[in-house]
């Protein structure tokens, strides 16, 4: 059976602004210090199991000639554009229509652009492992990150420690919302729960059943697709497909309903990079805990984030904060107020000033 990558890249990465706009969002962005952007590792790092013809992007329009110009090796047909953002699962039913109508049923391993991968060998590994058991059966497989830490910021998922599949392969009791911290701390004592790395697998079939199941109005919009895909009339079909369903993440809409969902713990170095603190975990620290890129010049000024450019910054006397400067804007922020750059962007919305967004 036919190996398929489905990589989701139309988010906005709000949390990474200035750096990250709407013409230029964190997909797109090198930050590692490599000059490989997020969305080329992701690519980069699955083509040892799946090669270019058989790698799909998700994005909207707007993304179309970053894609192109980011993946020259991806095939032109296999850039699909969503008309508008409606969450992850139309996403994926859109990616699904169009690979069963060109290569009928196939294995799907779905993935989002803007991950990082430590360890890539056991990456691959572990999505091996995953798509073996994906093709038994109707199984959805979820690959779940051990946790390292009570975190409150990502989803989790409770697996069965008794019943294992195949080697390291464990059978999802339930799916959590992000937990308060008090509960973190439970899950993470309990040796039962892993955090949600939004990485699936599973064949076209098993996930368009569970869309006939669980999301009729998804699954209507996939046979809307399949019916149209390559044909002149595809954009209009998709576009007025769009209009008439909701937004829904695949979480809620499916793996929270589904049965025969399998985890594996995934173990090789994933970070979701969900806002500027990352980089801390990313790239390596000076002396005084900061990361610095750019022309810059701190004096007592410790465990801070610094970006920059051409323009000089220098930092005084402070400790645990974040710096972006850009061209046309500078983000000044606490570390642990990293999360409230959306309500910067709200108010970036409120005064129209679409220039800095």
């Amino acid at each position: 059976m036919k190996l398929c990558a489905v990589i989701m890249a139309g988010g906005k990465g709000e949390r990474f602004w200035p750096k990250s706009r709407n013409d230029m969002p964190k997909q797109f962005l090198s930050l590692t210090g490599d000059d490989k952007t997020m969305i080329q590792k992701t690519v980069s790092r699955i083509k040892p199991l799946i090669p270019e013809e058989n790698i799909y992007i998700v994005t909207n329009h707007s993304y179309i000639d970053l894609v192109k110009q980011q993946l020259p090796d991806i095939p032109a047909e296999n850039i699909l554009t969503e008309p508008m953002s409606k969450n992850t699962a139309p996403c994926i039913a859109l990616a699904a229509a169009v690979i069963a109508a060109r290569h009928g049923d196939a294995i799907m391993v779905v993935l989002p652009s803007d991950h990082l991968i430590r360890y890539e060998d056991m990456f691959v590994d572990t999505i091996r492992q995953a798509s073996d058991i994906a093709i038994e059966n109707n199984n959805l497989v979820t690959i779940g990150i051990m946790p390292t830490q009570a975190e409150t910021g990502y989803g989790y998922i409770k697996f069965k420690p008794s019943v294992e599949k195949r080697g390291f392969v464990y059978e999802v009791e339930k799916f959590v919302e992000k937990p308060s911290l008090e509960l973190a701390k439970e899950y993470l004592s309990s040796g039962k729960y892993l955090w949600n790395s939004g990485m699936f697998v599973w064949k076209v079939s098993s996930i368009v059943e569970n869309f006939r199941q669980h999301l009729p109005q998804v699954h209507k919009l996939y046979g809307q697709i399949f019916d149209s895909a390559d044909k002149p009339e595809s954009e209009r079909i998709l576009t007025e497909a769009y209009k008439g369903i909701d937004s829904v993440s695949i979480d809620f809409g499916v793996m929270e309903h589904a049965d025969k969902i399998y985890t594996i713990p995934g173990n090789f170095g994933w970070d979701d990079v969900g806002s500027w603190l990352a980089l801390e975990r990313i790239n390596q620290t000076n002396e005084l805990g900061n990361v610095v890129k750019g022309d810059v010049i701190t004096i007592d000024t410790n465990n801070s984030i610094i970006v920059g450019g051409s323009k000089l910054i220098a930092v005084v006397g402070m400790n645990d904060i974040v710096v972006v400067d850009t061209e046309d804007a500078t983000l000044i922020c606490a570390k642990d107020s990293t999360q409230d750059i959306k309500k910067v962007i709200e108010n970036i919305k409120i005064c129209n000033r679409r220039d800095v967004m």
